[in-house]
């Protein structure tokens, strides 16, 4: 398990592709994150397309991080992040180890609670309150935890029982792959963030609001008898919001918030390899800032 990096270690950069790009862009993207020194590649988890039209490609995020791992080599590779609303999580724990064992041990595993109403509207999917979607992520994050370290899981939650259950095989990583839960939820979010996570995702807090958040985080950690320092709390950057150029400046305030790993994301279509080529440019710089 990957502990968050010291003060004075140099920071870490991952990049990501959403949607809206053929196959070959992202074989792309993924080719020269691994090439050139990014720390890890991520795509996103939606059964439609966001934005204002609902109906442009968009790939499923478990098959893609399969072909990302035999993709690539070195990188570590993502879901940023993976709905819970979606799949069962012990579909999820199998699709993880998978994928682990696909690329020698290199998964990152995002999750979050799932947020868009719109979608699963459309599908007939259930998302229920917001109280729900919390509940339901807790007693995965629970389960997968179970699956991935224990030779059988029996579980009673409300939403997930389990009776017995058996997983093989575990992950390559031991005693799992990094699990990240995503939002900035200060109350439950944030709570479950210290109990089971080994990273904290930000996708859209300022640096200021991080480190206000960051200092609820710590409050957790100490309220569950965890140490802070084991959580690495990382940020979304994205492309569509921020220049190439205007990202150095950006990274040092919130490297200043306790930021330590940054997640770029590109945009859509052919503007994404003309940023992937100038971020590949600044990379050396970033990683020095702060």
């Amino acid at each position: 398990m990957e502990p968050r990096p010291t003060p004075g270690t140099l920071l870490r950069f991952g990049v990501k592709l959403t949607q809206d790009a053929p196959v070959e862009t992202f074989h792309h993207v993924w080719r020269t994150a691994d090439e050139a020194g990014f720390e890890h590649v991520w795509v996103m988890d939606h059964l439609a397309s966001l934005g204002a039209d609902d109906d442009r490609p968009i790939f499923d995020a478990w098959a893609m991080q399969a072909a990302m791992a035999v993709a690539t080599s070195r990188v570590r590779l993502g879901c940023m992040v993976s709905g819970n609303s979606y799949r069962h999580p012990v579909m999820l724990a199998k699709l993880a180890t998978t994928v682990d064992h696909l690329s020698g041990g290199r998964l990152e595993l995002g999750i979050g609670a799932g947020w868009n109403e719109h979608e699963h509207t459309m599908y007939g999917l259930d998302l229920g309150s917001v109280r729900t979607r919390m509940d339901r992520l807790e007693e995965s994050l629970q389960v997968l935890r179970s699956l991935f370290t224990e030779p059988r899981t029996t579980f009673e939650g409300e939403h997930y029982r389990l009776t017995d259950a058996v997983a093989e095989p575990k992950p390559v990583q031991r005693p799992h792959p990094p699990i990240w839960v995503g939002g900035s939820g200060p109350r439950r979010t944030l709570r479950l963030v210290a109990r089971y996570a080994d990273a904290w995702n930000d996708t859209s807090s300022t640096p200021e609001q991080v480190a206000a958040l960051g200092e609820v985080l710590d409050r957790h950690c100490a309220d569950v008898g965890r140490d802070p320092a084991q959580i690495r709390r990382t940020v979304q950057l994205r492309l569509r919001e921020h220049a190439v150029t205007a990202l150095p400046a950006l990274v040092e305030r919130y490297a200043a918030a306790g930021v330590t790993e940054f997640v770029v994301v590109l945009s859509s279509g052919e503007a994404a390899l003309r940023e992937l080529d100038d971020l590949v440019g600044t990379l050396g710089r970033l990683r020095a800032t702060g």
